[in-house]
């Protein structure tokens, strides 16, 4: 009797130990989530971006909504307007240019990394730069970059005169953090998770979006 009454106990232990897990998980990983891990993986690989980086321009942008579309008629994951979308398509030799093509996650995610590869190289590698011109647009980042209003040296910004543009380099910058610290060193490039606890979450975290 004794025996049985502990196996009880400890089999309750456990199923509350299990559903406190998965409460905890879906709503910390619901807060920082990670889809689309693979097609982040393979583009940040193939144009030499971290993927972390990638990860939080997604989460910030569209908040991983593959059918977001912004007032200006950006489109999907990263936001990538009409005009970037034909030059990236003609730079990167891909067939048939199509507004719609722009939610597909794949092509979404290849368009923006190849992007910000460009501005990576264009900004010599600053990445605050890369993201403000991400946002505010590269034309207006090297005119500030040329009024010793906004930069003492004319490499690096002091100040960004657009405000919702410097929000949003802190915003993503502090996002990229949160990632890199909670997921730390993944296979990006695998579709599946190596841990199962987070494959159970995700799955979960699919059904919740499906309701």
């Amino acid at each position: 009797m004794f025996l049985k009454n502990i196996i009880k106990r400890f089999l309750a232990f456990l199923v509350i130990f299990f559903i406190l897990s998965s409460v905890i998980g879906v709503v910390v990983y619901g807060r920082y989530p990670l889809y689309y891990k693979d097609h982040i993986g393979k583009s940040s690989s193939k144009h030499d971006i971290d993927p972390y980086l990638v990860t939080a321009i997604i989460d910030v942008e569209s908040g991983f909504n593959k059918e977001a579309v912004s007032a200006k008629d950006a489109r999907g994951l990263m936001q990538i307007t009409e005009q970037t979308g034909k030059w990236g398509f003609e730079q990167l030799k891909m067939d048939d240019y199509d507004n719609e093509k722009l939610f597909i996650p794949e092509v979404n995610i290849e368009i923006g990394t190849w992007y910000l590869q460009r501005l990576k190289q264009e900004f010599n590698g600053d990445m605050d730069l890369v993201l403000a011109a991400y946002n505010g647009g590269s034309g207006n980042v090297t005119k500030w970059l040329k009024d010793k209003e906004y930069s003492s040296d004319g490499k690096t910004l002091d100040k960004i005169p657009f405000k919702e543009t410097e929000n949003y380099v802190k915003k993503v910058n502090t996002r990229y953090e949160k990632y890199k610290k909670m997921y730390g060193d993944i296979n990006f490039e695998k579709e599946e998770w190596d841990s199962i606890f987070v494959n159970y979450i995700y799955r979960i975290l699919d059904l919740v979006k499906r309701v």
